[in-house]
């Protein structure tokens, strides 16, 4: 028989003792299952200049995967545009989509460490949510990540995170995210 505890993520826990009764609370929820849980984190990036460069995507595709710790994929062109000099099907971004213990991590750098770093940082949005429940949030610089070596960027560029989440309505989304510790504009805790 081992002894060796499973590693899970601080917010998972968090999330469980602390997130839950406080939204079953607020909400009178009958049952803790009704409390709204984060589903998922997408990362998108677009890549300008992605069509005349091939390495950009690349780059982008290694920044990502670095940031994340989960591998990225590049996003595909959906029609022709000939003012742009684009095909159908040419790489033009990148993206991933984290879950479970992935999502917690990402989740926690994010909050601690990286939002701290984004200059003159007053909080983030309260008023990007999408009106099922669901937040979306852009960095401008993909620097704010420690993750990333600043000596080996070539070119400053931003992407969006959006937060999937099973609320039914943005005041349950901003609540459990505002639990979660994101530091929203505005908000007394």
């Amino acid at each position: 028989m081992s002894t060796q505890t499973t590693y899970k993520p601080r917010l998972a826990g968090k999330y469980k003792k602390e997130v839950v009764p406080a939204l079953v609370k607020k909400f009178n929820y009958t049952s803790a299952m009704q409390a709204p849980k984060l589903e998922k984190i997408c990362l998108n990036r677009g890549v300008n200049g992605a069509v005349s460069d091939k390495k950009l995507i690349d780059i982008a595709l290694d920044e990502l995967t670095t940031i994340t710790g989960q591998k990225a994929v590049s996003t595909m062109s959906k029609k022709d545009i000939s003012n742009f000099k684009l095909r159908k099907n040419m790489p033009i971004g990148a993206r991933v989509t984290l879950r479970g213990d992935k999502m917690y991590e990402f989740l926690d750098r994010l909050i601690a460490v990286a939002l701290p770093r984004v200059r003159d940082f007053k909080g983030v949005n309260e008023k990007s949510f999408d009106g099922r429940g669901n937040y979306t949030m852009g960095v401008t610089e993909q620097i704010i990540f420690p993750e990333i070596d600043i000596d080996k960027v070539n070119k400053i560029t931003g992407l969006d995170i959006t937060f999937v989440t099973t609320a039914k309505t943005n005041e349950e989304a901003f609540e459990l995210l505002k639990e979660l510790g994101m530091p929203f504009k505005n908000v007394k805790k």
